[in-house]
């Protein structure tokens, strides 16, 4: 057990999980330690309600992951709309470019052993596709993507050095990417990832200890789908962001991944889940001020944040 030890450590990892939780050394660039992350904004409309819970409760609101149906789901006038609308209200966007591999062609990923395989681009054709709704997206001024297959980010990476894409824009590794280890972690982190969003429900040790190794961002999920496991994790949130800073703290209550479908939740339903999602991130940020003052979340519209740029 030693020596396996003494040669992960050689390797540059921990030998094990961190239960002495350290504090993590590490900052957002404007030195704070936390930021508000929401999942599920799948429409202008979407978009709207949360900005405006968030300035009624007086909480920032620094990134939105959107468009989870998939991107090529929203025509160009609603896309332009939902740059103008985050650009304007200073918030990061994530987009997710379609197709998705839940509903594309090929479903062994929706049987119970395919879904062991993880959720990966299947065949290059569908790459082309993939790449084909980013380009789109890039065009009328988005700057953040979601990534949830390693060889596709590589892709990416390689494709932002060799001029085929701004050098600004950075890629989020999703929770469906199944990471769940520093080694992982770290392997993304040299891909090109400017964050990643581990498994949802890992201790406080597992997250520390994937915290001594990258220096990305963490994207913490605090409340998750009910279909993953139902997680709502708000009294943990001062540890996490003591251990883990820089994180996200990502709010993703509901059903499950299929409320965003088009054919799913109402864009009202939507909308009032959004508000929702704002009306916890206050809790939290209420409970780290209470309990951990030293601990800062990012202002709103924080400048390292990769606001749309339509017009561009």
């Amino acid at each position: 057990m030693d020596k396996i030890a003494q040669a992960m450590e050689r390797a540059g990892f921990p030998s094990g999980d961190s239960y002495d939780l350290p504090a993590s050394a590490q900052t957002f660039p404007d030195g704070t330690h936390y930021r508000v992350e929401l999942s599920g904004v799948e429409t202008p409309k979407v978009l709207v309600a949360a900005i405006d819970e968030a300035k009624k409760q007086g909480v920032p609101f620094h990134r939105s992951v959107s468009v989870v149906r998939g991107a090529s789901m929203l025509t160009k006038e609603e896309l332009k709309e939902f740059a103008r609308i985050a650009h304007d209200n200073e918030v990061e966007v994530i987009m997710t470019p379609g197709p998705r591999p839940t509903w594309y062609t090929g479903r062994q990923i929706a049987t119970p052993e395919g879904a062991i395989s993880g959720l990966r681009m299947r065949g290059m054709e569908t790459v082309k596709h993939y790449l084909m709704d980013l380009d789109r997206c890039v065009d009328i001024g988005f700057r953040g993507f979601l990534v949830w297959d390693e060889g596709v980010l590589s892709l990416l990476d390689a494709m932002k050095q060799n001029g085929d894409l701004p050098l600004d824009v950075i890629f989020k590794v999703s929770v469906f990417a199944g990471h769940a280890n520093a080694a992982g972690v770290k392997l993304v982190e040299s891909l090109g990832a400017g964050s990643c969003n581990p498994v949802a429900d890992l201790t406080l040790p597992q997250l520390a200890s994937i915290r001594k190794v990258v220096n990305l961002p963490l994207d913490v999920h605090i409340q998750l789908w009910t279909s993953m496991g139902g997680y709502n994790r708000i009294y943990e949130t001062p540890d996490i962001a003591r251990v883990t800073s820089p994180c996200y703290f990502k709010m993703e209550p509901g059903p499950g991944l299929g409320m965003y479908m088009p054919w799913g939740t109402s864009e009202d339903g939507l909308a009032e889940l959004a508000r929702e999602k704002i009306r916890s991130a206050k809790n939290i940020i209420e409970l780290i001020e209470e309990t951990q003052p030293g601990l800062k979340a990012s202002k709103h519209g924080a400048e390292d944040l990769r606001v749309p740029l339509p017009g561009r």
